[in-house]
């Protein structure tokens, strides 16, 4: 099997950048490896990367501060790999513009699936906004017409209730944190407060859910945030 793309592991770990070197290697993948945050802009900056497996635990620079810097110029894909494993270093993580967050320890099973879904997000940002309509199994958008159908019957928002479904559609299958969908949908000013988007997210989910209790489309992800399922 052969890729075109190139990852960067950033890395201090020995053992750890040995075990994803060799599981991308395998699966076709080329391979850079930097152990510190500042060669790890660096890279990016001048060389082709299609995505990072970032650690934040670096010796120079804190992973969480490398993607506050790249996300300043670069959209590039960028995966967390961490032994940091509470819900606020996750979510903190995401709304800096993290694609996605894993565990230590974790296989290479799950990593190459994390990596294959971020490519795909990737390259779906790319068309998006040339895409009038998105679809997801019974439920669609179309963004010109502001039209929410299910299961060929059109269905009635409030104005931030279609807000909230186009924001999680058009980042579909990925996690969207509590605090970037407040600041999308009610301003930078509002705060933490999250009531007003429970509330939000109940009367949406009555509406396009069977069974709001045990949802379809949209997946709370505890602790985090929400997300659009793909299929």
């Amino acid at each position: 099997m052969t890729n075109k793309e190139t990852i960067l592991i950033v890395e201090d770990d020995f053992q750890i950048r040995n075990f994803i070197s060799y599981s991308l290697k395998n699966e076709g993948y080329i391979c850079k490896i930097v152990s510190t945050g500042s060669r790890a802009i660096n890279t990016i900056a001048n060389e082709t990367v299609d995505l990072v497996i970032l650690d934040l635990g670096l010796p120079d620079i804190d992973g969480i501060d490398v993607i506050r810097m790249l996300r300043e110029w670069s959209d590039i894909p960028i995966i967390v790999v961490s032994a940091r494993d509470q819900d606020r270093e996750k979510a903190y993580a995401l709304d800096l513009g993290a694609d996605d967050y894993l565990t230590k320890p974790f296989s290479s099973t799950e990593l190459l699936a994390r990596i294959r879904v971020a490519m795909r997000h990737m390259k779906r940002r790319e068309s998006v906004k040339k895409q009038s309509v998105i679809q997801v199994g019974g439920l669609s958008v179309d963004f010109e017409k502001r039209i929410v159908n299910l299961d060929g019957n059109e269905i009635h928002l409030t104005p931030m209730e279609y807000s909230l479904m186009s924001l999680l559609i058009k980042n579909r299958g990925k996690v969207v944190t509590t605090a970037s969908v407040i600041k999308e949908l009610w301003g930078p000013g509002y705060g933490q407060d999250t009531q007003a988007l429970r509330t939000l997210m109940a009367g949406l989910r009555r509406k396009i859910e069977t069974n709001p209790a045990k949802p379809r489309y949209i997946m709370t992800e505890i602790g985090v945030g929400y997300r659009m399922v793909e299929e």
